[in-house]
This record gives structure tokens, sequence and C-alpha cells, in this order.
């Protein structure tokens, strides 16, 4: 039995017009992606994706040397463990806690950020960063990333960025207590990752970088907190006054007089200049009148 042609035809048109409104259906899910939901994510406009891949383009080549070279977890390890060193000295965050992160986040060293951006910790453009900038993909389209002359400023400003209200608390933990940072971190919001303190431990045990922790003396923490989170509130606009002032007992302390240094003052006490700078965490030999130090444990 023949079908007529006009019916044919008729049916021919059906399935045109179906296939049609399927292709227009797939057009719009492919053209609107979705985060967080049903949320829509914000696209660049196409000038703004220009201006960022000429902004990245000119960063790239002015990194060149630094973007060649390449890291080994050993390498990166004996690289940067001194500068982490010196950042717990002078904030008392663990060192095998700064360089679990930066082996994490940079990927010993080798990831794009730390590479062409000497960004070694992901950390992202705020409304107060006034330096440059290097965009990539994350968790928006060109997200805004800082750019460092160096590692060291990276790590630097690791420490620096810690020092906010939210984890001033962690600043009066033990600074060879890396456990009670790792989960610390992540209490304060550092990260999203629920087994970030695991990931953070884990990596400090496997290549044993508790072994450039240092413990510190309680006087010397006590000057340590007291710096730090001084600074924390100065941030927010508080003032705090010297702890260790009401701590310490009277014969402990000597109190600055004209024609003192360090030297004469580490002498009388039985004590070197470097002794007398640590416990008092000092960072270079000025004094001045009527201050006070710290001269016995």
């Amino acid at each position: 039995m023949q079908i007529p042609a006009f019916k044919k035809i008729i049916y021919l048109l059906v399935v045109i017009t179906t296939l049609s409104a399927c292709s227009s259906r797939k057009n719009i899910v492919r053209e609107t992606p979705r985060a967080h939901g049903n949320e829509s994510v914000p696209r660049p406009s196409r000038k703004e994706s220009e201006e960022a891949h000429r902004n990245n383009v000119q960063i790239q080549q002015e990194n060149k040397q630094t973007a060649a070279i390449t890291y080994t977890v050993p390498t990166y390890i004996e690289r940067f463990k001194a500068i982490a060193i010196k950042e717990m000295n002078l904030y008392g965050i663990p060192a095998s806690v700064t360089l679990a992160q930066g082996l994490f986040e940079s990927g010993f060293g080798n990831g794009e950020l730390a590479r062409v951006a000497n960004n070694h910790f992901g950390i992202k453009c705020t409304s107060d960063w006034a330096g440059r900038s290097y965009y990539k993909d994350d968790d928006q389209p060109n997200d805004c990333f800082r750019v460092y002359n160096n590692p060291e400023d990276s790590y630097r400003d690791h420490s620096e960025f810690l020092k906010r209200k939210r984890y001033a608390q962690l600043f009066e933990l033990d600074k060879n207590d890396y456990e009670g940072w790792a989960y610390g971190l992540k209490a304060a919001g550092y990260a999203t990752n629920p087994k970030y303190p695991q990931l953070i431990i884990n990596t400090i045990k496997k290549y044993n970088l508790d072994q450039y922790d240092r413990p510190e003396g309680e006087i010397q923490k006590i000057k340590r907190e007291d710096r730090v989170l001084s600074q924390i509130n100065q941030k927010i606009g508080k003032a705090v006054k010297d702890s260790i002032i009401r701590t310490t007992p009277g014969h402990k302390l000597y109190t600055v007089t004209t024609g003192d240094t360090l030297y004469n003052i580490s002498k009388r006490f039985g004590l070197t200049v470097d002794e007398l700078k640590a416990l008092n965490n000092m960072l270079d030999n000025n004094i001045k009148i009527g201050q006070q130090l710290v001269v016995s444990q």
C-alpha cells in the first residue's frame, strides 16, 4: 500500500521541525555554562579576554628565565627551605607548613603561576593589591592572581597574607606545631578542601619537613606573639600592649640607658649579641633609651 504524496510531505515537515527544535535546545545548553547549582558563570567580554591575554604574554616574556627552571621535590625543598625558616623565625609560621603549602600549591615549583608569576601559593588579587596581575581560569574565568618579582617576595607575601584577624589565633601556637597549624588553617577558611589538613600533614611527614621547624622559649614566644598580633591589630585599628613586660620578672629585664649598645649589654649579662637578639625577637641591632630588654630566660 502506497502513502499518498501529500501525506509524505506532511510527514517530512514534521520530522524537519522536530530535528530543528532539538538542535536549538542543544545550542542553548552549550552556551550557558553552570556553576554552584543553577548560577550562571559570568563570561569575560571579548575585550577583557584580549586585554588579559596581552597582559599575560608580557609577563611571560619578562619571566622567560624563571619559567625555564624546573624542580624536583628535593631540589624545591633545597631551594626554598632557608626562606621558609626565615619566615618562621620572623612570624612563627612553621617552616614545614610553609614548605608543604608551597609544594602543594605550586606543583613543587613547576605550575604555571610559580614559573611565570613567581606565585608559589596561588594567592589571588584583592582590593588592596597594588602589584601586577596574571590572569588564569580558576573559580571564575580569568581570575586575577598576584605577580611577584621573585619567589622570595611570594614567600613573604604568604606570611603577610596570614597576618589577618581570621588567622590571628594560629600565631599563638608553638612555631613547631605543624599539625595545629594545618587544622587551624582549614578551620579559619584558608582552604575549602575538607582533606586539606591531611594533605599538608602527609606532605610534611613524607618529606621529613618538620626537621626545619625550631622550638622557642617561653619568653621568645611571648615576644613573637606580641609583635605579630600587634601588627595584625594595627590592620584592624586596635592597639595591643606588650604583655612580655607584664609577664617577665623584673630581675630578667634591663632598661636601655645612654651609651648602651647590644654588645655591651650582652657582655654585661653573659650573653652573645645573637642570644640577646633572639631573646627579644629583634631583627636588627637598633635600640633606644628607655627600651626594656629581656636579658635572661
